[in-house]
């Protein structure tokens, strides 16, 4: 591999027969394979060379991290596959604390994202480690509980979670700070109150704050994480005992995240307010790159995710994907309440809905749009993602304009 001195733990080989070498590339060595030896979680000479301050998008992070190699160390050096997870997750946890003040700390996060997201998806597929996010942390403890007291730690899931959220709405990195803040002068995010800087206006928010396609590119990166956790439970096995609740989806929207509320309605108002005809000037899109269009489409992949709920069948689930319910459970609730179909549910407002159904039907419609010029105008591709939100929609709210027998097709929506 040639990507100066990271990824150490994958070795890539391109072929470049034929091709001058790169005269500032530096091959490095894949030391676990030659050793055989797990690298100390306290080696961080060693863990940082895999979120170093240097720039990569994740499509070279899908190149360089073949999913051979990511299996090779799963199998071969699992100690090293684990500590690097958590030496990830640690640096997510660590920018939530300290609110990301400088633009190396705000690379470390995205390239600890970006590593995260690629590599999930192989930890969720082996059985053996399905319940690796699920296990303890010494000194990571709840809150209320004291620090030393490992049996109230808090799983590494939980805290990747929670870091997740807190970044989601971290001032000069995925919101707009309200105000004047330097390098020194960081938001504590601990202390801010994230209902004030909610991504868009609609539900519940009035006040659209300025774009920033830097801010846009964050919270994408972040949310794609987030999705890739909601995901394991595509790589487990089916059951015949009902459904299962998700453990991702059911931490992340129960109340240990004091960002629900204004993260379920920056999802919700990101998605609807998104217009992507704007002025109508033919062939904008291929003129101007449009960052918006990628956070809506994964906006409304997390937030299908988390209403992806059935409270009435759901069994409590177990790390490694089975459930643990008997026949006395029957009688107990299924769990924490999903706070993300309770503010679904809730929303009763004429003004709401308006907004809400005014922007799903500007966006079916969009791919349905005829013009005189060919390919004029911008096409999205995430309308099965909308069907499936509005149907969400009439599922979980009772009391808007569909289940009142009216014709709010023409009632302005």
């Amino acid at each position: 591999m040639t990507l100066g001195n990271n990824w150490p733990l994958f070795t890539v080989w391109p072929d470049t027969a034929g091709l001058p070498a790169e005269p500032n590339a530096v091959t490095v060595p894949d030391p676990l394979e030659q050793t055989g030896e797990p690298v100390e979680a306290t080696d961080d000479a060693f863990w940082d060379q895999f979120w170093a301050d240097t720039a990569t998008s994740i499509q070279d992070v899908f190149t360089l991290v073949p999913a051979a190699e990511i299996r090779a160390v799963r199998e071969e050096s699992p100690s090293n596959l684990a500590t690097l997870c958590y030496k990830a997750v640690e640096k997510l946890v660590q920018g939530a604390e300290s609110g990301c003040a400088s633009d190396k700390e705000k690379q470390i996060i995205i390239n600890c994202t970006q590593l995260l997201t690629r590599i999930l998806p192989y930890i969720f597929e082996d059985p053996d480690w399905r319940g690796f996010f699920w296990s303890t942390i010494p000194g990571a403890g709840r809150a209320g509980a004291d620090e030393g007291d490992d049996e109230n730690a808090r799983p590494l899931a939980e805290s990747l979670l929670l870091a997740i959220a807190d970044l989601l709405f971290c001032p000069d990195f995925t919101v707009q700070s309200h105000r004047k803040s330097g390098p020194e002068t960081a938001e504590d995010l601990h202390c801010i109150d994230s209902c004030e800087y909610i991504w868009e206006a609609g539900v519940g928010f009035a006040h659209s704050p300025p774009h920033s396609y830097i801010h846009d590119l964050n919270r994408t990166e972040l949310l794609k994480l987030l999705l890739t956790c909601f995901s394991e439970a595509v790589y487990l096995p089916p059951t015949s005992e009902g459904n299962i609740l998700n453990p991702w989806v059911q931490f992340f929207c129960s109340t240990e995240n004091r960002h629900a509320l204004p993260l379920f309605t920056s999802l919700l108002n990101i998605v609807c307010a998104y217009d992507p005809v704007g002025y109508g000037i033919p062939y904008n899109h291929l003129l101007f790159s449009d960052y918006r269009e990628p956070l809506v489409e994964v906006a409304a992949q997390v937030l299908i995710a988390t209403l992806d709920h059935d409270a009435s069948t759901s069994l409590s689930p177990s790390v490694d994907g089975t459930t643990t319910s008997t026949a006395m459970d029957d009688a107990e609730p299924p769990g924490p309440e999903n706070l993300f179909v309770n503010y679904l549910s809730r929303i009763h407002r004429e003004e709401d809905f308006q907004f809400i159904l005014k922007g799903l039907a500007r966006l079916l419609n969009n791919p349905l749009l005829q013009t005189y010029l060919p390919n004029s105008t911008k096409k999205i591709q995430f309308h099965q993602e909308l069907l499936v939100l509005f149907w969400k929609l009439c599922d979980f709210n009772k009391v808007g304009p569909w289940h009142q027998h009216r014709d709010f097709g023409g009632g302005g929506y």
